[in-house]
Protein backbone atom coordinates (compact mmCIF):
# COMPACT_ATOMS: atom_id res chain seq x y z
CA UNK A 1 0.00 0.00 0.00
CA UNK A 2 1.09 3.29 -0.37
CA UNK A 3 0.68 6.71 -0.28
CA UNK A 4 -0.56 5.85 3.82
CA UNK A 5 -1.47 8.84 5.89
CA UNK A 6 0.11 9.50 9.32
CA UNK A 7 -2.25 10.09 11.87
CA UNK A 8 -2.07 12.64 14.32
CA UNK A 9 0.30 12.11 17.32
CA UNK A 10 -1.57 10.54 20.27
CA UNK A 11 -2.44 12.35 23.77
CA UNK A 12 -1.42 10.33 26.52
CA UNK A 13 -3.98 11.16 28.98
CA UNK A 14 -3.46 9.55 32.58
CA UNK A 15 -6.29 8.20 33.79
CA UNK A 16 -7.35 7.11 37.40
CA UNK A 17 -6.46 3.61 37.71
CA UNK A 18 -8.72 1.07 38.78
CA UNK A 19 -8.40 -0.59 41.98
CA UNK A 20 -4.88 -2.91 42.29
CA UNK A 21 -5.80 -6.55 41.93
CA UNK A 22 -5.84 -8.89 44.79
CA UNK A 23 -3.98 -11.75 45.53
CA UNK A 24 -5.31 -14.49 42.45
CA UNK A 25 -6.54 -17.57 43.40
CA UNK A 26 -6.37 -19.98 40.56
CA UNK A 27 -9.63 -21.46 39.86
CA UNK A 28 -10.47 -23.50 36.53
CA UNK A 29 -13.46 -21.68 34.97
CA UNK A 30 -16.09 -24.59 33.21
CA UNK A 31 -16.32 -23.98 29.46
CA UNK A 32 -19.41 -23.05 27.94
CA UNK A 33 -20.80 -26.32 26.28
CA UNK A 34 -20.92 -25.67 22.37
CA UNK A 35 -19.25 -22.58 22.05
CA UNK A 36 -16.37 -23.80 20.10
CA UNK A 37 -13.75 -21.80 19.47
CA UNK A 38 -14.33 -18.94 20.16
CA UNK A 39 -11.43 -16.02 19.36
CA UNK A 40 -9.41 -15.22 22.38
CA UNK A 41 -10.83 -17.53 24.52
CA UNK A 42 -9.46 -18.33 28.16
CA UNK A 43 -10.11 -20.20 31.52
CA UNK A 44 -8.52 -18.38 33.70
CA UNK A 45 -10.50 -16.68 35.92
CA UNK A 46 -8.63 -15.44 38.91
CA UNK A 47 -9.71 -12.89 41.37
CA UNK A 48 -8.89 -9.74 39.59
CA UNK A 49 -10.21 -6.03 39.82
CA UNK A 50 -13.01 -6.06 37.45
CA UNK A 51 -13.00 -4.17 34.07
CA UNK A 52 -15.87 -1.16 33.89
CA UNK A 53 -17.10 -0.32 30.11
CA UNK A 54 -19.82 1.39 28.39
CA UNK A 55 -21.37 0.77 25.35
CA UNK A 56 -24.65 3.00 24.06
CA UNK A 57 -27.13 3.67 21.22
CA UNK A 58 -30.43 5.41 20.68
CA UNK A 59 -33.23 3.66 21.79
CA UNK A 60 -37.14 4.85 21.33
CA UNK A 61 -35.95 7.64 19.56
CA UNK A 62 -37.64 8.66 16.06
CA UNK A 63 -34.87 8.19 13.92
CA UNK A 64 -32.29 5.09 13.88
CA UNK A 65 -32.83 3.49 16.43
CA UNK A 66 -29.87 0.98 17.68
CA UNK A 67 -31.14 -1.08 21.08
CA UNK A 68 -29.79 -4.43 20.12
CA UNK A 69 -25.94 -3.09 20.62
CA UNK A 70 -26.61 -2.88 24.36
CA UNK A 71 -28.51 -5.52 24.81
CA UNK A 72 -25.31 -7.45 23.36
CA UNK A 73 -23.03 -6.16 25.59
CA UNK A 74 -25.14 -6.92 28.29
CA UNK A 75 -25.05 -10.75 26.85
CA UNK A 76 -21.69 -10.92 25.98
CA UNK A 77 -20.76 -9.72 29.75
CA UNK A 78 -23.09 -12.38 31.22
CA UNK A 79 -21.28 -15.26 28.94
CA UNK A 80 -18.23 -14.03 29.44
CA UNK A 81 -18.61 -13.57 33.24
CA UNK A 82 -20.04 -16.74 33.87
CA UNK A 83 -16.62 -18.24 32.77
CA UNK A 84 -14.91 -16.33 35.53
CA UNK A 85 -14.41 -12.94 33.73
CA UNK A 86 -11.82 -12.27 30.95
CA UNK A 87 -8.12 -13.80 32.86
CA UNK A 88 -10.02 -13.08 36.04
CA UNK A 89 -11.25 -9.79 35.56
CA UNK A 90 -15.34 -9.36 35.63
CA UNK A 91 -16.45 -7.56 33.03
CA UNK A 92 -18.92 -4.55 33.90
CA UNK A 93 -21.48 -3.17 31.17
CA UNK A 94 -22.84 -0.01 31.39
CA UNK A 95 -25.05 1.32 29.04
CA UNK A 96 -27.12 4.39 28.45
CA UNK A 97 -29.61 5.49 25.73
CA UNK A 98 -27.99 7.85 23.59
CA UNK A 99 -31.22 8.59 22.10
CA UNK A 100 -29.58 10.93 18.71
CA UNK A 101 -29.67 14.04 20.46
CA UNK A 102 -25.91 15.58 20.87
CA UNK A 103 -26.68 16.63 24.93
CA UNK A 104 -27.17 13.06 25.65
CA UNK A 105 -24.46 11.53 23.50
CA UNK A 106 -22.28 13.55 26.07
CA UNK A 107 -24.02 12.88 28.98
CA UNK A 108 -23.29 9.43 28.60
CA UNK A 109 -19.67 10.00 27.75
CA UNK A 110 -19.62 11.99 30.86
CA UNK A 111 -21.12 9.38 32.46
CA UNK A 112 -18.57 6.92 31.20
CA UNK A 113 -16.06 9.20 32.84
CA UNK A 114 -17.37 9.65 36.29
CA UNK A 115 -18.14 5.65 36.68
CA UNK A 116 -14.49 4.49 35.45
CA UNK A 117 -15.31 2.98 32.50
CA UNK A 118 -11.62 2.15 31.12
CA UNK A 119 -13.07 1.93 27.50
CA UNK A 120 -16.54 2.76 25.10
CA UNK A 121 -17.19 -0.38 23.34
CA UNK A 122 -19.49 -1.19 20.24
CA UNK A 123 -21.76 2.24 19.99
CA UNK A 124 -23.65 4.16 18.08
CA UNK A 125 -23.99 7.64 18.08
CA UNK A 126 -24.09 10.07 15.11
CA UNK A 127 -22.72 12.59 17.68
CA UNK A 128 -19.06 12.14 17.35
CA UNK A 129 -17.91 15.97 18.24
CA UNK A 130 -20.45 15.74 21.64
CA UNK A 131 -19.10 12.29 22.76
CA UNK A 132 -15.38 12.34 22.00
CA UNK A 133 -13.97 15.07 23.59
CA UNK A 134 -15.17 14.02 27.35
CA UNK A 135 -13.67 10.69 26.19
CA UNK A 136 -10.46 12.20 24.78
CA UNK A 137 -9.82 14.35 27.94
CA UNK A 138 -9.27 11.32 29.95
CA UNK A 139 -7.90 9.35 27.47
CA UNK A 140 -10.65 6.84 27.33
CA UNK A 141 -10.43 4.42 24.03
CA UNK A 142 -13.56 4.13 21.89
CA UNK A 143 -13.28 0.70 20.44
CA UNK A 144 -15.57 -0.22 17.12
CA UNK A 145 -18.15 2.06 17.15
CA UNK A 146 -21.14 1.51 14.22
CA UNK A 147 -19.23 4.15 12.07
CA UNK A 148 -21.64 7.18 12.41
CA UNK A 149 -19.82 10.02 12.91
CA UNK A 150 -16.92 11.25 11.51
CA UNK A 151 -14.75 11.67 14.41
CA UNK A 152 -14.65 7.55 14.79
CA UNK A 153 -12.21 7.90 11.73
CA UNK A 154 -10.73 10.85 13.05
CA UNK A 155 -9.62 10.86 16.62
CA UNK A 156 -6.79 9.01 17.99
CA UNK A 157 -8.46 7.51 20.57
CA UNK A 158 -11.09 5.66 18.15
CA UNK A 159 -10.25 2.31 17.07
CA UNK A 160 -13.09 1.36 14.25
CA UNK A 161 -13.27 -2.59 13.54
CA UNK A 162 -15.23 -1.94 10.17
CA UNK A 163 -14.90 0.66 7.28
CA UNK A 164 -17.99 2.57 8.40
CA UNK A 165 -20.07 4.87 5.48
CA UNK A 166 -16.72 5.17 3.30
CA UNK A 167 -16.47 1.36 2.84
CA UNK A 168 -20.02 0.42 2.59
CA UNK A 169 -21.28 3.39 0.03
CA UNK A 170 -18.13 3.17 -2.36
CA UNK A 171 -18.56 -0.78 -2.03
CA UNK A 172 -22.76 -0.52 -2.77
CA UNK A 173 -21.66 2.04 -5.90
CA UNK A 174 -18.88 -0.83 -7.17
CA UNK A 175 -21.45 -3.62 -6.93
CA UNK A 176 -24.39 -1.10 -9.09
CA UNK A 177 -21.62 -0.04 -11.30
CA UNK A 178 -21.60 -3.69 -12.73
CA UNK A 179 -25.71 -3.92 -12.60
CA UNK A 180 -26.83 -0.10 -13.54
CA UNK A 181 -26.28 1.95 -16.19
CA UNK A 182 -27.93 4.87 -13.96
CA UNK A 183 -28.44 4.73 -10.38
CA UNK A 184 -30.33 7.48 -7.69
CA UNK A 185 -29.26 7.64 -4.26
CA UNK A 186 -31.85 8.70 -1.59
CA UNK A 187 -30.06 9.66 1.30
CA UNK A 188 -30.78 11.54 4.80
CA UNK A 189 -30.69 15.68 4.94
CA UNK A 190 -27.80 15.46 7.83
CA UNK A 191 -24.56 16.20 8.03
CA UNK A 192 -23.32 12.37 7.83
CA UNK A 193 -25.66 11.99 4.60
CA UNK A 194 -24.11 14.84 2.74
CA UNK A 195 -21.21 12.83 2.49
CA UNK A 196 -22.76 10.04 0.62
CA UNK A 197 -22.97 10.82 -2.63
CA UNK A 198 -18.94 11.16 -2.77
CA UNK A 199 -18.70 7.63 -1.46
CA UNK A 200 -21.10 6.03 -3.83
CA UNK A 201 -19.64 7.93 -7.03
CA UNK A 202 -15.93 6.76 -6.00
CA UNK A 203 -17.57 3.00 -6.84
CA UNK A 204 -19.54 4.46 -9.84
CA UNK A 205 -16.33 5.41 -11.16
CA UNK A 206 -14.78 2.48 -10.89
CA UNK A 207 -17.22 0.63 -13.62
CA UNK A 208 -16.87 3.93 -15.71
CA UNK A 209 -21.10 4.65 -14.32
CA UNK A 210 -21.89 8.42 -14.31
CA UNK A 211 -22.96 10.37 -10.49
CA UNK A 212 -25.62 9.37 -9.01
CA UNK A 213 -28.80 11.45 -8.57
CA UNK A 214 -28.49 13.21 -5.12
CA UNK A 215 -32.36 13.30 -3.50
CA UNK A 216 -32.04 14.14 -0.02
CA UNK A 217 -34.56 13.32 2.46
CA UNK A 218 -35.79 13.90 6.00
CA UNK A 219 -33.86 11.24 8.31
CA UNK A 220 -37.30 10.83 10.37
CA UNK A 221 -39.66 11.24 7.40
CA UNK A 222 -42.77 9.67 7.35
CA UNK A 223 -43.75 9.81 3.93
CA UNK A 224 -41.09 9.79 1.21
CA UNK A 225 -43.28 9.80 -1.85
CA UNK A 226 -41.68 12.68 -3.18
CA UNK A 227 -38.14 10.91 -2.95
CA UNK A 228 -39.49 8.25 -4.63
CA UNK A 229 -40.95 10.11 -7.10
CA UNK A 230 -37.97 12.08 -8.07
CA UNK A 231 -35.97 8.80 -7.95
CA UNK A 232 -38.23 7.09 -10.59
CA UNK A 233 -38.15 10.37 -12.88
CA UNK A 234 -34.27 11.18 -12.29
CA UNK A 235 -33.08 7.35 -13.32
CA UNK A 236 -35.94 6.62 -16.16
CA UNK A 237 -36.26 2.63 -16.70
CA UNK A 238 -35.47 0.44 -19.97
CA UNK A 239 -37.76 -2.52 -19.20
CA UNK A 240 -35.78 -3.54 -22.49
CA UNK A 241 -32.07 -3.86 -20.32
CA UNK A 242 -34.00 -5.14 -16.97
CA UNK A 243 -32.39 -8.03 -15.33
CA UNK A 244 -30.25 -9.09 -12.27
CA UNK A 245 -26.22 -9.77 -11.98
CA UNK A 246 -27.20 -12.31 -9.77
CA UNK A 247 -29.39 -14.20 -12.01
CA UNK A 248 -26.87 -13.68 -14.98
CA UNK A 249 -29.22 -11.17 -16.22
CA UNK A 250 -28.29 -8.44 -18.27
CA UNK A 251 -27.44 -4.94 -16.67
CA UNK A 252 -30.43 -3.25 -14.99
CA UNK A 253 -30.76 -0.11 -16.55
CA UNK A 254 -31.85 2.02 -13.58
CA UNK A 255 -31.18 1.75 -9.71
CA UNK A 256 -32.33 3.64 -6.66
CA UNK A 257 -30.11 2.85 -4.09
CA UNK A 258 -31.45 4.54 -0.45
CA UNK A 259 -29.50 4.72 3.02
CA UNK A 260 -31.86 6.16 5.87
CA UNK A 261 -31.81 3.54 8.78
CA UNK A 262 -34.67 2.85 10.37
CA UNK A 263 -37.00 4.43 7.97
CA UNK A 264 -35.64 2.99 4.69
CA UNK A 265 -38.66 0.36 5.25
CA UNK A 266 -40.81 3.86 4.93
CA UNK A 267 -39.48 4.90 1.70
CA UNK A 268 -39.50 1.13 0.49
CA UNK A 269 -43.10 1.08 1.25
CA UNK A 270 -43.89 4.38 -1.06
CA UNK A 271 -41.68 3.01 -3.38
CA UNK A 272 -43.46 -0.23 -3.99
CA UNK A 273 -46.98 1.57 -4.26
CA UNK A 274 -45.54 4.22 -6.59
CA UNK A 275 -44.08 1.75 -8.87
CA UNK A 276 -46.67 -0.23 -9.49
CA UNK A 277 -47.60 2.43 -12.82
CA UNK A 278 -43.61 2.36 -14.01
CA UNK A 279 -41.25 0.36 -15.34
CA UNK A 280 -39.73 -1.94 -12.99
CA UNK A 281 -36.57 0.14 -11.25
CA UNK A 282 -33.88 -2.51 -9.41
CA UNK A 283 -33.45 -1.39 -5.98
CA UNK A 284 -30.11 -1.40 -3.83
CA UNK A 285 -29.52 -0.35 -0.13
CA UNK A 286 -26.41 -0.42 2.47
CA UNK A 287 -26.62 -3.22 5.52
CA UNK A 288 -27.89 -1.61 8.55
CA UNK A 289 -30.56 0.20 6.04
CA UNK A 290 -31.58 -3.24 5.50
CA UNK A 291 -31.68 -6.61 6.87
CA UNK A 292 -33.57 -9.82 6.44
CA UNK A 293 -35.66 -8.75 9.03
CA UNK A 294 -37.03 -5.46 6.87
CA UNK A 295 -37.34 -8.32 3.73
CA UNK A 296 -39.47 -10.32 5.95
CA UNK A 297 -41.75 -7.85 6.43
CA UNK A 298 -41.62 -6.49 3.05
CA UNK A 299 -43.10 -9.36 1.99
CA UNK A 300 -40.28 -11.34 1.51
CA UNK A 301 -39.94 -12.88 -2.23
CA UNK A 302 -42.66 -11.15 -3.27
CA UNK A 303 -41.68 -7.81 -1.56
CA UNK A 304 -39.75 -5.12 -3.45
CA UNK A 305 -36.64 -6.00 -2.21
CA UNK A 306 -36.43 -9.20 -3.96
CA UNK A 307 -33.09 -9.09 -6.02
CA UNK A 308 -31.92 -6.02 -4.15
CA UNK A 309 -28.41 -5.47 -4.30
CA UNK A 310 -26.89 -4.91 -0.49
CA UNK A 311 -23.53 -3.86 0.34
CA UNK A 312 -22.43 -4.81 3.99
CA UNK A 313 -19.52 -4.75 6.22
CA UNK A 314 -19.43 -8.52 7.63
CA UNK A 315 -20.19 -12.24 5.91
CA UNK A 316 -23.99 -13.25 5.47
CA UNK A 317 -25.51 -13.39 8.86
CA UNK A 318 -26.52 -17.39 8.13
CA UNK A 319 -22.57 -17.74 8.03
CA UNK A 320 -20.87 -20.27 10.63
CA UNK A 321 -18.22 -17.60 11.25
CA UNK A 322 -21.40 -16.30 13.39
CA UNK A 323 -22.21 -19.24 15.36
CA UNK A 324 -20.38 -18.38 18.83
CA UNK A 325 -22.20 -15.00 18.82
CA UNK A 326 -25.11 -16.75 18.26
CA UNK A 327 -24.71 -19.73 21.08
CA UNK A 328 -24.21 -16.91 23.46
CA UNK A 329 -27.52 -14.79 22.36
CA UNK A 330 -29.40 -18.11 22.89
CA UNK A 331 -27.90 -19.09 26.15
CA UNK A 332 -27.09 -15.44 27.63
CA UNK A 333 -29.71 -13.29 26.52
CA UNK A 334 -32.49 -14.49 27.81
CA UNK A 335 -35.13 -14.09 24.99
CA UNK A 336 -34.31 -10.77 24.65
CA UNK A 337 -36.23 -9.65 21.31
CA UNK A 338 -34.08 -6.59 21.35
CA UNK A 339 -31.52 -8.32 19.91
CA UNK A 340 -31.14 -9.47 15.81
CA UNK A 341 -28.06 -11.61 15.10
CA UNK A 342 -28.07 -10.50 11.53
CA UNK A 343 -28.25 -6.67 12.83
CA UNK A 344 -25.00 -5.09 11.66
CA UNK A 345 -25.26 -2.88 15.21
CA UNK A 346 -25.10 -6.47 17.20
CA UNK A 347 -22.49 -8.08 15.09
CA UNK A 348 -20.80 -4.91 15.05
CA UNK A 349 -20.48 -5.31 19.07
CA UNK A 350 -19.71 -8.43 19.28
CA UNK A 351 -16.78 -7.96 17.00
CA UNK A 352 -15.94 -4.76 19.40
CA UNK A 353 -16.01 -6.87 22.79
CA UNK A 354 -13.88 -9.34 21.09
CA UNK A 355 -11.11 -7.16 20.08
CA UNK A 356 -11.42 -5.52 24.09
CA UNK A 357 -11.18 -9.18 25.36
CA UNK A 358 -8.11 -10.20 23.20
CA UNK A 359 -6.36 -7.18 24.33
CA UNK A 360 -6.78 -7.32 28.22
CA UNK A 361 -5.72 -11.29 26.94
CA UNK A 362 -2.45 -8.94 25.74
CA UNK A 363 -2.03 -6.97 28.36
CA UNK A 364 -2.65 -10.58 30.89
CA UNK A 365 0.37 -11.81 28.84
CA UNK A 366 2.58 -9.15 29.76
CA UNK A 367 1.73 -9.46 33.40
CA UNK A 368 -0.08 -6.32 33.29
CA UNK A 369 -3.26 -6.58 36.06
CA UNK A 370 -4.23 -2.94 36.42
CA UNK A 371 -6.49 -2.15 33.17
CA UNK A 372 -6.59 1.27 32.91
CA UNK A 373 -7.69 3.34 29.47
CA UNK A 374 -3.78 4.33 29.06
CA UNK A 375 -2.99 0.50 29.43
CA UNK A 376 -5.58 -0.23 26.75
CA UNK A 377 -4.38 3.05 24.00
CA UNK A 378 -0.96 1.90 24.75
CA UNK A 379 -1.40 -1.89 23.32
CA UNK A 380 -4.25 -1.08 20.55
CA UNK A 381 -1.78 1.49 19.51
CA UNK A 382 1.43 -0.61 19.44
CA UNK A 383 0.42 -3.98 19.59
CA UNK A 384 3.11 -6.83 18.39
CA UNK A 385 0.28 -8.56 17.76
CA UNK A 386 -3.22 -8.52 15.28
CA UNK A 387 -6.57 -9.18 16.42
CA UNK A 388 -8.08 -12.04 15.23
CA UNK A 389 -11.78 -11.68 14.85
CA UNK A 390 -12.89 -15.35 13.64
CA UNK A 391 -12.64 -14.92 10.05
CA UNK A 392 -15.46 -12.03 10.58
CA UNK A 393 -13.46 -9.29 9.30
CA UNK A 394 -9.52 -9.24 8.79
CA UNK A 395 -6.96 -9.17 11.19
CA UNK A 396 -7.15 -5.91 12.89
CA UNK A 397 -4.34 -3.66 14.12
CA UNK A 398 -4.16 0.33 14.25
CA UNK A 399 -0.58 1.17 14.23
CA UNK A 400 0.37 4.09 12.58
CA UNK A 401 1.36 2.18 9.28
CA UNK A 402 -2.17 0.04 9.25
CA UNK A 403 -4.57 3.61 8.72
CA UNK A 404 -5.86 4.02 4.98
CA UNK A 405 -5.02 6.97 3.32
CA UNK A 406 -8.71 7.75 3.09
CA UNK A 407 -9.49 11.33 2.92
CA UNK A 408 -11.29 12.87 6.20
CA UNK A 409 -11.23 9.17 7.03
CA UNK A 410 -7.50 8.75 8.31
CA UNK A 411 -8.74 5.74 11.15
CA UNK A 412 -10.30 3.31 8.70
CA UNK A 413 -7.88 -0.15 8.94
CA UNK A 414 -10.40 -2.43 7.28
CA UNK A 415 -10.96 -1.45 3.24
CA UNK A 416 -13.10 -5.13 3.51
CA UNK A 417 -16.93 -5.35 2.46
CA UNK A 418 -19.05 -8.27 1.29
CA UNK A 419 -21.78 -8.56 -1.74
CA UNK A 420 -24.90 -9.49 -0.62
CA UNK A 421 -28.89 -10.09 -2.62
CA UNK A 422 -31.80 -10.52 -2.04
CA UNK A 423 -32.88 -14.42 -3.29
CA UNK A 424 -36.18 -16.08 -2.86
CA UNK A 425 -36.98 -13.65 -0.22
CA UNK A 426 -33.19 -14.39 1.71
CA UNK A 427 -30.44 -12.55 2.08
CA UNK A 428 -27.24 -14.90 0.32
CA UNK A 429 -23.82 -13.63 -0.29
CA UNK A 430 -23.84 -12.32 -4.13
CA UNK A 431 -20.05 -13.46 -4.15
CA UNK A 432 -17.54 -15.10 -1.97
CA UNK A 433 -15.37 -13.68 0.66
CA UNK A 434 -14.35 -10.04 1.05
CA UNK A 435 -14.21 -7.63 -1.73
CA UNK A 436 -11.22 -4.72 -1.20
CA UNK A 437 -12.71 -1.60 -1.75
CA UNK A 438 -9.62 0.77 -0.09
CA UNK A 439 -8.22 1.85 -3.62
CA UNK A 440 -11.74 3.22 -4.40
CA UNK A 441 -12.11 4.90 -1.12
CA UNK A 442 -8.47 6.23 -1.36
CA UNK A 443 -8.89 7.45 -4.89
CA UNK A 444 -12.79 8.17 -5.20
CA UNK A 445 -13.47 10.40 -2.14
CA UNK A 446 -10.63 13.27 -2.87
CA UNK A 447 -11.82 13.87 -6.10
CA UNK A 448 -15.54 14.93 -5.44
CA UNK A 449 -18.22 16.19 -8.22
Amino acid sequence: MTGRRRSSPRPFSSAPALASAVACTAVIASLLSGCGSLPGASGDSGEKAPVTVMTWAPEGTKATNMPGMPAMAQAYARWVNSRGGIRGHHLRVLTCNERNDSVAAAQCAQRAVDEGAVAVVGSYSQFGRSFMSPLEIKGIPFIGGYGASGEEFQSPLSYPVNGGPASLLAGNGRQLAGACRRVALVRPDTIQGDQMPSLLNSGLRNGHRPPAEDIKAPEDGTDYSRQVTRALDGVGADPSVYGTAADGGKAAGSCVTTALGDHTDTFFDAFQRLQEDSPRVHVASVLGSVGQALVNRMGGSSGPLEGAYLTGWYPVSSDPRWGPMRKVVDDFAFNDNRIDPADQGVQTTWIAYTVLRAVIEQLDDAGVEDITPHALQTTLDDGDHAIDTGGLTPKLRWREGDMLAVQNFPRIVNGMVTYQVVRDGELVAAQDGFVNVTTTMERGVTNDE
